[in-house]
């Protein structure tokens, strides 16, 4: 029996975090944190750098770091001069990172989760949102069987409880109104009239939301700033082989 949850019969599906990424599965799945990882994944792709998602920063994150050669992001608030964090400020302002392995416990760890299913990954926040849906409409053209999917990965509460970000419905939402394509769940539908709501606001709503006014109480405004260049990258970044680099 088909889940009830699987949002099964219509083309393009939207959920929430790990486990609706499970339940809504998809032949082409859009991850979106916009305050975090996929910003970060597209200021990366639009300097060349490769990324590779990964869970938790701990010994092991250590080792796959070395594993690749590659740069392993610190702490946002433990980062010095020079480090590379998921501040997407410390990105853009790096010199020499050709690989990063970038770990958070939502959407990295939601784009590692979907490498073993067989689906397509990308990273997609504000500013890659039009670029993104207009790589997947060409997909789609191709192959009307794709089934679109986007997951907003959410932040979490102290109990680590999936706590729904606003601004990765927004992001959901903006990627989904550029889409080309029938046959939007009525989740879907809802994340495309939330992103409608705002489109003319942005970016004050996102520095108003609780995730950019977090950011700001922490000290990073300019990472809220950057999140909010809508429409800025034409970077879509693809997961292959563990690592999220811009498709040609």
């Amino acid at each position: 029996m088909i889940s009830p949850y699987a949002q099964d019969g219509f083309r393009v599906g939207f959920d929430w975090g790990p486990v609706g990424a499970e339940v809504v599965a998809g032949s082409l799945v859009a991850v979106v944190d916009v305050l975090s990882f996929t910003t970060a994944v597209t200021v990366a792709a639009d300097r060349g750098i490769e990324v590779y998602p990964y869970r938790w920063r701990d010994e092991t994150a250590v080792a796959y770091a070395k594993q690749y050669d590659a740069v392993l992001a610190v702490g946002r608030s433990e980062a010095g001069p020079g480090d590379v964090s998921l501040s997407p400020v410390t990105i853009r302002q790096s010199t020499g990172v050709q690989r990063l392995v970038l770990p958070s416990p939502n959407g990295s760890t939601i784009a590692q989760q979907l490498s073993d299913s067989g689906a397509t990954v990308i990273a997609v926040s504000l500013r890659n949102r039009a670029a993104a849906a207009a790589w997947v409409n060409e997909r789609c053209a191709e192959d009307p069987d794709l089934k679109v999917v986007a997951i907003a990965a959410g932040e979490r509460w102290k109990d680590g409880s999936l706590r729904p970000a606003v601004e990765d419905l927004w992001g959901a939402g903006g990627f989904l109104s550029a889409l080309q394509l029938d046959g939007l769940s009525p989740e879907a539908r809802a994340a495309k009239a939330a992103y409608d709501a705002v489109a003319n606001e942005l970016p004050v709503v996102l520095h108003d939301c609780a995730g950019g006014r977090e950011l700001t109480q922490y000290g990073f405004p300019e990472d809220v700033a950057i999140a909010a260049e809508v429409d800025s990258s034409r970077s879509v970044p693809v997961l292959r082989d563990g690592k999220m680099s811009t498709s040609t």
